[in-house]
């Protein structure tokens, strides 16, 4: 299979990439989604395996790193399409990256009803950039589930997506969760973070597996689901500052876990 070379704006293939580019209704019709750069298209090939398509700017054929990672498309008979810089640019929402794309079937996690591992509960989050690197810190930490209640930002988006740098594909989301009832069949204790909390992350047990509770960056966990946590725990601090923004407080908290799980 050889490189496809396309010029034209008006090819249906460049239409359809641009509305998976710039319309979350178009990528949650088509089932698809973009991968942007290098990194992310190498995860994805390591983690998932072929991408439905892959698109490259012209200038980003002189690139080792590309080129390898076509040739490993090519291989796997996977359609490969050049356009123009120019007409790549329409397509990414990276400033000076490099120009290669991955299409991708967005994967579908089978439903779970109860809380029975470690994992995020995410409660209507809404900045894509602290969702990502919420995701990362899950992974890292060794976390394999999140559930994103409805009213959260869509976990595949291209700017989720970069930010998580391919902590996705390490993961099971599931969106549009219902939390509470997901709670009320939890098989391991739920917590969640408060400034009003007497009791410190630091000085909880976190050896066990047990699920971490965030809300939305301005409100938080709505009353009644932290009302439904089975504990809520501070983070310390000692400059004058109320909270944490919240993707720092969820790592603060799934390392102060690896902490506890991994001393000797």
């Amino acid at each position: 299979m050889a490189l496809k070379i396309i010029r034209s704006r008006d090819n249906p293939q460049v239409k359809l990439l641009q509305q998976l580019a710039t319309s979350s209704q178009a990528r949650k019709k088509a089932g698809q989604t973009l991968l942007d750069g290098i990194h992310l298209c190498q995860a994805w090939l390591q983690h998932k395996g072929a991408p439905a398509l892959c698109v490259i700017g012209e200038s980003a054929l002189a690139l080792a790193e590309v080129d390898s990672i076509v040739n490993a498309c090519l291989a796997q008979q996977v359609h490969c399409l050049q356009l123009p810089d120019a007409l790549f640019a329409g397509l990414s929402q990276v400033d000076n990256g490099v120009a290669l794309l991955f299409m991708v079937e967005t994967p579908l996690s089978e439903s779970v009803t109860a809380l029975t591992q470690s994992a995020l509960l995410l409660d209507q989050l809404q900045d894509p950039g602290n969702f990502g690197s919420m995701l990362r810190s899950a992974a890292a930490a060794g976390i394999k589930q999140v559930f994103c209640a409805s009213g959260t930002v869509t976990a595949w988006s291209p700017k989720v997506l970069r930010a998580a740098m391919g902590a996705h594909f390490v993961l099971d989301i599931f969106e549009n969760v219902d939390l509470f009832a997901l709670m009320d069949n939890a098989s391991i204790p739920v917590l969640a973070t408060s400034s009003h909390a007497q009791g410190s992350i630091f000085s909880a047990d976190l050896t066990q597996p047990l699920a971490w509770l965030f809300g939305n960056e301005g409100q938080g966990v709505s009353p009644a689901l932290l009302e439904k946590a089975d504990q809520q725990l501070s983070i310390p601090h000692l400059g004058q500052i109320e909270s944490l923004n919240v993707a720092a407080s969820a790592a603060v908290c799934l390392f102060e876990q690896v902490r506890q799980r991994t001393a000797s």
